[in-house]
């Protein structure tokens, strides 16, 4: 099974990089704000994994694997505009569970596919803990932010949404 493979592979990683991580059992859930409740955090500190779509030109496209902090949306004109690309979209289904190695609600914050691309939101990365599923519905992992961007080596770029109850363009106090 290749979510089995995809979990393992996660675990594998931490483990052989001696890596601090916490494994959290839940009932299955693949939905953001109630596996956040499910593990006892706020949305805030989970990180929304979803897979772009990403059309540079008329005949190149790449995948981006864009990871935000729970509680925000992937900003698709920020990440059209980092590419400078003429389209940015989510991805079919079938295309992310490709390149994602797992289904819809257990995407990892890794690319394990070469055809997939990186980028995460500093929000993610300035985390002392985040939270995701590991490839499994019911069960997530806890790591550092830090941590995080030394395994994953993401792009870091500001790709999420406004934070909630921000005004879009607005700036914060």
């Amino acid at each position: 099974m290749p979510d089995n493979d995809t979990y393992q592979r996660l675990i594998t990683l931490l483990e052989t990089t001696q890596t601090p991580y916490r494994l959290i059992d839940h009932e299955p859930d693949g939905t953001t704000d109630s596996v956040s409740a499910l593990r006892g955090h706020p949305a805030s500190q989970a990180a929304k994994c979803i897979v772009l779509r990403v059309k540079t030109d008329k005949k190149t496209t790449r995948h981006v694997l864009a990871v935000v902090p729970g509680d925000r949306r992937v900003d698709l004109d920020a990440v059209r505009t980092l590419f400078n690309a003429r389209y940015a979209g989510f991805s079919d289904a079938a295309t992310a569970e490709r390149l994602a190695h797992s289904v819809p609600g257990t995407v990892l914050p890794f690319a394990f596919d070469p055809d997939l691309e990186l980028v995460a939101d500093p929000a993610v990365v300035a985390r002392p803990q985040f939270y995701f599923n590991a490839a499994r519905l019911d069960r997530s992992v806890a790591i550092s932010g830090a941590d995080y961007a030394r395994l994953a080596q993401p792009r870091i770029e500001p790709i999420a949404g406004p934070e909630p109850g921000e005004a879009q363009g607005a700036t914060p106090s």
